[in-house]
């Protein structure tokens, strides 16, 4: 359960009449940030967790998944995204009580057409911050966790420039994952970790963006006690309709993700190596591209 925020789609998008209009995606929670055993918690203890992302386009597509050529986009994000997470001793209903928080730094750097012209900006800086408490169970042949937390729009925001780092509104998000071990070896596992955000109003324009669901899912198999492997996906879906006066009237706001993972631990150094690449073959109203994900995680 390790949530991180960014904005992957700060995009202009166009509409089937030509007509442009400045757009940061709905979700704080970038599809793809997790993987393989991404719905399990680690055992009672302080760790700390470093996200690396990398998100590349060079497709727009409309609400029908069709590309927008005359767009011609161009964009490349990184962001390190520190996390801090407690898992407590203390339990309640049978699990662990823990907390976590991570405040991610990002680079934005985005080209694209627009019946305006060219938008050609980059921007670096800090994003919103988040902070979660979470419930987490072990069992024999599964991990349970589920998690409730809100981001709060720290980070610079504009309604005109959809580079800026920050959303600009709160978002609750809710969260609810589950590892199952296949096997009584616990080699082969599939999880599933479910996101569901629920937004407040811009504080730059005058509209809310809709609710979103993702889902962030991974099948791994356990080579050594060092090593896993396996094929890690991502969808990511807009639930409701955006609201407000300068609302998106998009019809449908998705996007899906799937490819390799390998993590890798080494004992000496108690460290957890994740590195992972999930190409996007389906995008509606956003961008479609690729993203690769490198995470660190260290005990203390």
């Amino acid at each position: 359960m390790k949530p991180t925020r960014l904005i992957l789609v700060g995009a202009v998008l166009w509409t089937a009449t030509g007509s442009h209009l400045p757009a940061q995606p709905s979700a704080h929670y970038p599809p793809g940030i997790e993987g393989i055993k991404g719905a399990t918690l680690p055992p009672p203890g302080v760790y700390f967790r470093d996200y690396n992302l990398f998100y590349y386009a060079s497709r727009l597509n409309d609400a029908g998944g069709d590309e927008i050529g005359s767009a011609d986009p161009n964009t490349f994000v990184y962001a390190n995204v520190p996390r801090l997470l407690w898992i407590t001793d203390w339990k309640l209903l049978g699990g662990n009580l823990g907390f976590d928080a991570l405040l991610p730094i990002q680079y934005t750097d985005l080209r694209i057409n627009t019946p305006g012209g060219r938008f050609d900006d980059s921007t670096f800086g800090i994003g919103d911050l988040f902070a979660e408490v979470t419930l987490s169970w072990h069992l024999p042949q599964a991990d349970f966790a589920i998690g409730y937390g809100p981001w709060a729009p720290t980070g610079d925001s504009s309604a005109s420039d959809p580079t800026a780092p920050g959303a600009g509104f709160w978002t609750h998000m809710f969260t609810a994952g589950m590892t199952w071990y296949m096997d009584t070896e616990r080699r082969w596992a599939l999880a599933a970790l479910c996101r569901y955000e629920i937004n407040h109003e811009d504080r730059d324009s005058d509209w809310r963006p809709g609710q979103v669901f993702t889902v962030d899912y991974g099948l791994s198999y356990a080579v050594t006690p060092a090593i896993d492997l396996g094929i890690a996906g991502y969808f990511q879906t807009r639930t409701t309709g955006n609201r407000g006066a300068q609302a998106p009237t998009t019809d449908r706001e998705q996007v899906a993700g799937i490819g390799p993972e390998v993590v890798l631990f080494c004992s000496k150094l108690g460290l957890f190596t994740s590195v992972r690449y999930q190409y996007e073959f389906l995008a509606e109203s956003r961008l479609q591209g690729h993203t690769g994900v490198i995470t660190l995680t260290r005990r203390f």
